[in-house]
């Protein structure tokens, strides 16, 4: 399977891959027919994502996927952050195999689980 430099550039060199102590939300999804697991760290202020953090077990495309969409999210709103789709997590990484699609999925439902997870925690927000 061949991924392109984009893909390989956010799987050896992952952006916002970590933790954040006392996040506003956390959100872990997995698939269990690929073992992938990826958990979503937001920080937010005013509304607004200011840090974003991941930790993912899983192949490339799915370390590739948490890193693309760690930085699309960055200073959205919440709304804005929720309108953020599989489709733009691929757009930004220039494509993916057929059969790894499913990883930019993931990264949405992780994402998507830590906004949840905020908004339960701020019912204002």
């Amino acid at each position: 399977m061949l991924y392109n430099d984009v893909v390989m550039d956010h799987f050896v060199n992952p952006r916002n891959m970590g933790e954040i102590e006392n996040a506003d939300g956390v959100g872990e999804v997995g698939n269990a027919k690929c073992g992938d697991i990826m958990r979503f760290y937001i920080k937010v202020d005013d509304g607004r994502i200011t840090d974003v953090k991941f930790k993912t077990f899983g192949c490339g495309a799915a370390i590739a996927s948490s890193s693309a969409a760690t930085e699309i999210i960055i200073g959205k709103t919440l709304d804005e952050a929720l309108a953020i789709t599989n489709d733009m997590v691929i757009e930004k990484l220039g494509g993916l195999p057929e059969i790894k699609l499913h990883c930019s999925v993931l990264a949405e439902e992780a994402l998507h689980a830590a906004i949840d997870d905020y908004r339960k925690h701020h019912p204002e927000a």
